[in-house]
């Protein structure tokens, strides 16, 4: 089996300083690209997080502070990975809820306006769970007999990630073989930013998704208490939530305005 692509795709995986999207950061990523006529081009970089990397994250992935120490910086390094991924749909493992919102956060630091509005995502974790609920390496085995060695190097499981996929596309037949049916059925939920602080209701407008406001339409309470987006914009929020909160308001005043 092989994807069915209209546009380019890119798996990729990071591995980062721990699971904070707003704080935390990248220190390795892997990017395998499929172009529709069959061709794959990859590329992993070391990053250095300009922060200390815990022990207990050092654990898992294997990469020290002295490993990446004299590496470039994910700024430095930004434009060369939004020029490989920029015209491309995007899919990974657990990536809807962890990689694309961390990976959002750290070219937004670095000046690149990165943006999810034309680029659907393919969670291949989502996929795994809603057919048989286990994790990367038992997926792995379970869909290409085999076992995943070097599990938490960010290359190899990104090439699991993609063989994965293809796998499950000869297991399912109806899983539809279309980057765009993929993405809609590995969303878990809707939100209008990826860290699910603004949501959608039944009429497709936004609402907050989380404190006093929660269940309310973005745009009203902005008309009602606009102290509410200076607070979220001068508070610990992903910056990708702040962005898209800040095109709500803008929105708003361009209606007024015309």
């Amino acid at each position: 089996m092989e994807l069915k692509l209209t546009r380019p795709i890119c798996f990729f995986d990071l591995e980062t300083t721990g699971t904070n999207v707003a704080k935390d950061r990248i220190v390795e990523i892997s990017i395998l690209k499929i172009h529709p006529n069959g061709n794959k081009e990859s590329k992993t970089w070391l990053v250095n997080p300009e922060m200390e990397i815990p022990a207990d994250s050092i654990a898992i992935h294997g990469i020290s502070n002295e490993k990446v120490a004299n590496e470039p910086t994910f700024k430095e390094l930004s434009k060369e990975i939004y020029g490989m991924i920029k015209d491309s749909d995007l899919g990974g493992f657990n990536s809807d809820r962890f990689d694309i919102p961390l990976l959002a956060e750290e070219m937004l630091r670095a000046d690149i306006d990165f943006d999810m509005k034309n680029t659907v995502s393919v969670d291949v974790q989502t996929i795994f769970h809603k057919m048989e609920k286990r994790t990367l390496g038992a997926a792995y085995k379970f869909y290409c007999d085999k076992d995943l060695e070097d599990a938490h190097s960010a290359e190899a499981d990104t090439l699991a990630t993609y063989e994965v996929l293809l796998s499950q596309l000869d297991r399912y037949p109806d899983l539809e073989n279309n980057i765009k049916k993929l993405a809609e059925f590995s969303t878990h939920r809707q939100f209008a930013d990826f860290a699910g602080f603004l949501g959608y209701d039944d009429d497709g407008e936004e609402i907050f998704a989380f404190g006093k406001h929660k269940g309310k339409k973005v745009l009203d309470v902005l008309d009602n208490e606009p102290g509410y987006f200076g607070w979220i914009l001068n508070a610990d929020f992903p910056l990708y939530t702040k962005k898209v909160l800040t095109q709500i308001k803008l929105s708003r005043l361009n209606n007024k305005l015309s």
